[in-house]
């Protein structure tokens, strides 16, 4: 016996799961969740088609081409551009029935609606390509990119005559059983074209206002703590590997707190024990690093705790207070 059953033998058994949020955190319930932040239509609306339109993908990656079948199955021409596109992207291509082009130009001429999904290096030059051959429709970049670069590729496409949307993609890739969220921000009209197009889809368009940059700064906070989250659990069990001490750690797991980003409340009590978290931080810096592995993050972490050090015990804090003592 190893592993998670090993650990709960060994170990007492942790609170249930049901008191461990009653204990720990408020989230709002996820049927209130979905009703503020998302609309996803419901199924009969599935049946009431938007206007088909041409869509050009720019470009088919694992995202991209679900994105597109989605597209597809909403009624929609999607068109990508093989230029330059490796083996695997034709297939997943090919895969989601995407219509290929000759060149970009192809691509930019017939396209009602540019969706630029890239890698966040390359969103710049696509958004500069896609400017240089004068594309004068609704260009949506839809990239992990932080509001400065989103700005800066809606002004360059913008420049050229195209009318920009800011986008940002949460959650897996969609499927026939799992949604996604497309947050949107820009001129009105152009959010609620970008929204209809996937009306009946498993791709669920969240308008978040006028302002170039909203959806990209959510993409920026919501990943700040999931990716940071996961290779933190990688170190973690890392350096738990490494002293044999796994199955104690896997046990203390199943008693964390189930929803950490969403307990606002809770963390006027972490800026209060900055003062003992930061020290802390350093002496699993000096761990990690003697066991071979990259003490960075803890070193940042208690850089940022460091700024909460005249929050020393004062649980009365309201949340705008401490959140804002991060930006001394």
């Amino acid at each position: 016996m190893s592993g998670p059953e090993e650990a709960r033998r060994r170990y007492p058994s942790p609170p249930p799961r049901e008191e461990a949020r009653r204990r720990y955190s408020s989230p709002p319930p996820r049927e209130e969740a979905r009703r503020r932040y998302s609309s996803p239509p419901p199924r009969e609306e599935a049946r009431r088609r938007a206007e088909p339109r041409t869509v050009g993908l720019l470009h088919p990656g694992q995202m991209g081409a679900a994105v597109g079948a989605e597209l597809r199955r909403a009624g929609h021409t999607v068109l990508w551009c093989p230029e330059g596109r490796g083996t695997e992207t034709q297939r997943r291509a090919l895969r989601a029935d995407l219509q290929a082009t000759a060149d970009l130009h192809g691509l930019l001429d017939r396209a009602d609606v540019v969706l630029s999904i890239c890698p966040p290096a390359a969103a710049e030059d696509v958004a500069g390509r896609v400017a240089a051959a004068g594309y004068r429709g609704l260009y949506v970049d839809a990239n992990a990119v932080n509001p400065a670069t989103a700005r800066r590729i809606a002004a360059v496409v913008s420049a050229a005559g195209a009318a920009a949307m800011d986008g940002s993609i949460i959650g897996a890739p969609p499927t026939a059983e799992r949604t996604v969220r497309l947050y949107l921000s820009g001129p009105g009209a152009g959010v609620a074209t970008v929204a209809e197009l996937f009306t009946g889809s498993q791709v669920e368009a969240v308008p978040l206002g006028g302002e170039l940059g909203r959806a990209s700064a959510l993409k920026m906070a919501f990943a700040s703590f999931q990716k940071a989250s996961r290779v933190l659990a990688a170190l973690a069990h890392a350096l738990a590997d490494h002293h044999g001490v796994t199955e104690a750690l896997l046990a203390e797991a199943q008693r964390m707190p189930v929803y950490i980003l969403g307990d606002r409340d809770f963390l006027p009590s972490v800026a209060s024990r900055a003062w003992r978290w930061a020290p802390e931080l350093r002496e699993i810096a000096h761990t990690l690093d003697a066991a071979g592995l990259p003490p960075d993050l803890a070193d940042a972490t208690a850089t940022v705790l460091e700024r909460w050090s005249d929050d020393r015990d004062r649980t009365d804090l309201p949340v705008a207070a401490v959140l804002e003592h991060l930006r001394r």
